[in-house]
């Protein structure tokens, strides 16, 4: 089983790449995030004629999730249950006995911002709801983009980014706490090259470069932690003309 994320950041303008990208990884599960578009607008007929069933939560010009699998998903939640948000952000369902959970995590601005607060509330809303989603799926993968470094190895330049946005030690205790309830970072649960990154700005040649970030991550319950049997970043769809500032990201299972 392969599940893969993808930060699009607007399917309206990346929906030829997204579906180029699913014809050659004829992948099990896709989530989607910042598709841009509100649900009366979702291009949901072009991804059906691929083959894949979806789910979608929408947003005006913001945000935005979608939940793209081969066989339909099951018991379907939007958003975190009980915490009350305008933005659109999670998608949950059921595929394959395995509870995939899509998520794009709030990018929080500027320690001590307004938006950062939010960020923290968010995560915290997240943690509690995780908790009770793995005691009910013990067969469980959290993935997306997740606007979090988990350490200094997935920043380009870590003393000059030090305690800036992604890179703070708040936004990497909440990482840990995720992880603390019982899931792994299916990326290093295998060896890996140094240097390697699933977002790159847009600015200053930083992909050419390899200026980057690996905020992009999968997390595996303790359950599916023996079958990872490889995660990767794919590159190659940050090469296209007008491309997604991220790298989707797929992890298979055995």
């Amino acid at each position: 089983m392969q599940l893969a994320t993808w930060n699009v950041n607007s399917l309206t303008v990346r929906l030829p790449q997204v579906l180029d990208w699913l014809q050659a990884n004829s992948v099990d599960v896709l989530v989607l995030q910042e598709t841009k578009t509100i649900d009366e607008k979702f291009p949901r007929e072009a991804i059906e004629a691929t083959g894949y069933h979806v789910s979608f939560l929408g947003q005006k010009t913001y945000n935005g999730v979608a939940l793209l699998s081969r066989t339909p998903a099951a018991n379907v939640v939007k958003n975190i249950p009980g915490f009350e948000d305008p933005m659109a952000r999670v998608i949950t369902g059921t595929v394959n006995d395995v509870r995939v959970i899509g998520a794009y995590f709030p990018n929080g601005e500027a320690p001590g911002s307004e938006k950062f607060a939010y960020k923290m509330r968010w995560l915290d809303a997240l943690r509690d709801w995780l908790r009770s989603e793995l005691a009910q799926h013990p067969k469980l993968v959290l993935m997306g983009d997740f606007n979090i470094t988990v350490d200094d190895r997935d920043v380009w330049d870590p003393v000059a980014l030090k305690d800036t946005i992604h890179c703070t030690v708040e936004e990497r205790t909440h990482f840990q706490a995720l992880i603390d309830l019982g899931t792994h970072d299916a990326f290093r649960l295998l060896e890996q090259a140094g240097k390697l990154y699933s977002w790159w700005d847009y600015r200053e040649m930083a992909f050419r470069r390899n200026r980057g970030l690996r905020i992009d991550h999968i997390l595996v319950s303790d359950a599916l932690k023996a079958s990872v049997q490889a995660c990767v970043i794919d590159k190659a769809p940050r090469k296209n003309e007008r491309p997604s500032d991220h790298a989707p990201v797929v992890v298979t299972l055995s």
